[in-house]
């Protein structure tokens, strides 16, 4: 029900807190920024103002098309040259100088960032610097990881009269599209081991979140090669086609939906040749068993289910409880849902902030209207109500597999729950979800917690106990299976997605011995070498 429930919550008139303002008409090419006189789309932030429909103005990005999306392909192809640009065929001690310098002046950004990711995603303080300060980690971790690899391949092997020197090598053009939730550290995840291994790279912001990567515009046309890195704003269905289509791509680094992938992919006229890293949706579900620690299992389910709004493919999406523990389960539960506190990013204690999907407060109504329709209730005082962009967190009970909440991904502050008895509903919600991204068990039974880990870790590719589903550390991989993922992403599993194995043989005969350490010991090749990197 649309309402002013929530209108005290919204800036005030004589608030002196006042938006920040970017002027993205402009766009990254062949290392150079340049302006962009064609037509712009505003960017609105979720936070109204109170007593008014009037949103805050937080500036323009490009609505990119034609020729200038053209033109930032081809600086990526031109710069790749086949392998023989500077960067594809720089040393990895170059390519990690590059990145450091690129990491002292984003930190340099930080606050900045943040700020725009408060205002624009409406993500609240805490997790808007932990997505910034955690892409600042990854850097650094993936450079570490970097000089691990080189290190590690800085040898040779003899095998049946044949040494060799091995290493990976960089694939061609990559084309990397994050999304709006993590648009920060979710594109940089594929951007940043793409860029390392020496690909180039054309990345595509997200419409909402597009913001945050204005401020990196000169840093990347500072700290790299031309026509390393490009970027291209605008419509999705207006951009990526024409550039999937002309073949041109190598990878496709892509986190989003299922369907925009199977779409995306299909335009490329070589799909067999294309290397595909994908980030797709899930519905995790989380599992109470009877002999579960309450409080631990309240508070994880929690955090799981409504941090940054249960925006983030990782969320609980649906809960199921023993019948037995069920009912002290919702008293908890619905009693912790209730005290979350709703307001703007920038609030202390904040838990539930403004969504910043235009359409998504009028699909979660649809989504509880079909559940109530069918036998669920709304069990939780606040929830259902919606005043503009606020959605009070909602708790339905019971739902079942009638009802649509029990299969799509809501991707928002709504929490279904629905009570088994067997262990064997488990297993068929499992086995009829065309999702597998993770699940979590919550038990004290060892014997319980060896039955379904067994199960579900043929199901999913991550089985939390005791704890919320979520991503990281990034030194874990991070994957799924059936339309949840393809590809893995953590700090190493992502440098080998965005490279290939290639090596240098040669019979084991002294000739070759002889010009093999010629060319090590003088430092002629940029591939055949055994230095260290410290």
């Amino acid at each position: 029900i649309m309402s002013k429930d929530f209108d005290d919550l919204f800036l005030r008139e004589d608030s002196n807190i006042k938006p920040p303002h970017i002027d993205g008409a402009k766009y990254l090419v062949n290392g150079e920024v340049k302006p962009w006189k064609g037509k712009t789309q505003k960017v609105y932030s979720p936070v109204f103002n109170s007593k008014s429909d009037k949103s805050n103005e937080l500036g323009v990005y490009p609505m990119m098309e034609g020729q200038a999306v053209m033109d930032c392909l081809d600086a990526a192809v031109h710069a790749y040259n086949y392998g023989r640009g500077e960067w594809p065929g720089a040393t990895m001690a170059f390519r990690i100088q590059c990145m450091e310098k690129f990491l002292a002046g984003l930190k340099a950004k930080r606050d900045e960032i943040v700020t725009l990711l408060q205002w624009e995603i409406c993500k609240n303080s805490a997790d808007s610097q932990k997505e910034v300060d955690r892409t600042i980690i990854y850097i650094q971790d993936t450079i570490k990881e970097a000089k691990a690899l080189h290190n590690r391949e800085s040898t040779f092997t003899n095998d049946s009269g044949v040494f060799a020197h091995t290493r990976r090598a960089p694939i061609g053009v990559v084309l990397c599209l994050g999304p709006f939730n993590y648009p920060f550290n979710e594109t940089y995840t594929t951007l940043i081991p793409a860029i390392l291994m020496g690909n180039t790279v054309v990345m595509k912001l997200p419409r909402t979140g597009v913001l945050c990567h204005f401020p990196t515009f000169d840093l990347f046309k500072d700290c790299f090669p031309k026509g390393v890195v490009n970027v291209v704003s605008g419509s999705g269905r207006e951009t990526l086609p024409p550039i999937m289509a002309t073949g041109k791509i190598d990878v496709f680094a892509f986190i989003g939906t299922s369907s925009a992938a199977d779409s995306l992919q299909k335009e490329h006229p070589k799909p067999h040749r294309l290397r595909v890293v994908l980030g797709l949706e899930a519905k995790n579900p989380a599992i109470v068993l009877p002999d579960a620690n309450l409080e631990v299992a309240v508070r994880e389910c929690l955090l799981g289910s409504l941090s940054f709004n249960g925006q983030r493919c990782t969320a609980i999406k649906i809960i199921f409880l023993h019948k037995d523990i069920s009912e002290k389960f919702r008293a908890r539960f619905i009693e912790e849902v209730d005290k979350l506190k709703m307001g703007l990013p920038w609030e202390a204690g904040v838990a539930i902030t403004p969504l910043p999907e235009a359409n998504k407060p009028n699909y979660l109504t649809e989504l509880i209207t079909d559940a109530e329709a069918k036998g669920a209730k709304i069990v939780n005082k606040r929830g259902g109500k919606q005043d503009r962009t606020f959605v009070a967190p909602t708790v339905l009970f019971p739902v079942d597999k009638t009802m649509r909440v029990y299969h799509e991904e809501q991707f928002g502050p709504l929490v279904p729950i629905k009570n088994f008895e067997k262990i064997e509903e488990i297993y068929e919600y499992l086995d009829s979800s065309p999702y597998g991204q993770q699940a979590a068990i919550f038990t004290r039974d060892p014997n319980a917690a060896s039955t379904l880990v067994d199960v579900l870790v043929n199901q999913v590719s991550r089985v939390n106990l005791n704890s919320q589903c979520q991503r990281g550390p990034d030194s874990l991989p991070f994957t799924g299976r059936k339309d949840s993922a393809y590809g893995t992403l953590s700090v190493g599993d992502a440098l080998r997605s965005f490279s290939i194995r290639s090596l240098v043989a040669a019979k084991d005969e002294k000739e070759s011995q002889e010009l093999v350490s010629t060319i090590v010991a003088e430092h002629k090749s940029n591939f055949l070498r055994l230095d260290y990197l410290f």
